[in-house]
């Protein structure tokens, strides 16, 4: 006499040859595999983030870090007298330094030294963790790196020492021009990633010479995409400056124009994280 399968109290099947292999009966008396596999689901990582950036229209962010570079360069040369980003000034003020008889040499040798070796630290941040420069966590990470290193450097200003005269070098001022020179070649490690060689943010003078020396000088401007870059970019740096000196010389200071250029890079990373990616 044959008999029924029977079942526990979880419903798994005791008698297996009876009731088809690794089969169990479900209730409308449909057969399930007992360890079918569900789906593969992509993870939000991989499908958001670890994906190429979008080239296309990527070179406006780009651009709105010359008015980052403006802000920063402005206050950090009407406060210490050194430059945090353009380190053609900076070098001249170190070959001034045996003559001037000032300290401004110092600041300007401290920031060259913490560009370069930021320029080290983001171009390997951007080849060794990511089979490609433009993955987005990989841009994300760089500009959140560069707001970390504002944010300490306003910190500094805002709650440090007070005192320090124009021509002094504590560590409090030392530090922040160290801090913010590092961060600021992130942005042209990121415009190499992106293939937009022009747009480091950090020089004018090429951008002069490319922009006046162009042979489609007075195309249209639906036609002459890199012209209009190199337009754009010494206006949005002037408009920076314009900014950062203002925020300088009122009362929120250097710090102020310092927690402004943190809210922008900000924006930056948000503005990545919800980039298109490429081929989408």
């Amino acid at each position: 006499m044959a008999t029924l399968p029977t079942s526990n109290s979880y419903g798994t099947v005791t008698n297996s040859a009876t009731a088809g292999g690794d089969d169990a009966i479900t209730d409308d008396g449909q057969q399930s595999p007992l360890l079918g596999r569900k789906p593969e689901m992509k993870s939000w990582w991989r499908r958001k983030m670890a994906v190429d950036v979008r080239r296309d229209w990527a070179d406006v962010v780009l651009l709105a870090c010359y008015i980052i570079t403006g802000i920063l360069d402005s206050a950090s040369i009407s406060t210490w007298g050194a430059f945090v980003s353009m380190q053609t000034g900076n070098t001249v003020y170190v070959g001034l330094g045996p003559t001037a008889g000032t300290n401004r040499w110092k600041k300007s040798g401290v920031s060259i030294l913490a560009f370069c070796i930021g320029s080290f630290f983001f171009s390997r941040l951007h080849r060794a963790f990511s089979p490609s420069p433009k993955r987005k966590w990989v841009l994300c990470l760089s500009f959140v790196i560069q707001m970390v290193f504002i944010v300490v450097a306003a910190s500094i200003l805002t709650w440090g020492p007070k005192g320090a005269g124009p021509d002094d070098v504590p560590w409090y001022v030392i530090v922040p021009i160290g801090l913010v020179a590092l961060q600021s070649c992130g942005q042209a490690v990121a415009s190499r990633a992106l293939k937009y060689n022009a747009l480091t943010s950090v020089v004018l003078t090429s951008i002069y010479c490319d922009l006046f020396s162009d042979a489609e000088l007075f195309e249209s401007i639906f036609v002459n995409v890199e012209r209009n870059q190199r337009m754009a970019a010494p206006a949005l740096l002037l408009i920076g400056a314009l900014i950062g000196g203002f925020i300088a010389k009122s009362a929120l200071g250097a710090a102020g124009a310092l927690w402004v250029a943190a809210a922008l890079k900000l924006v930056i990373v948000v503005s990545w994280a919800l980039w298109p990616a490429e081929g989408s």
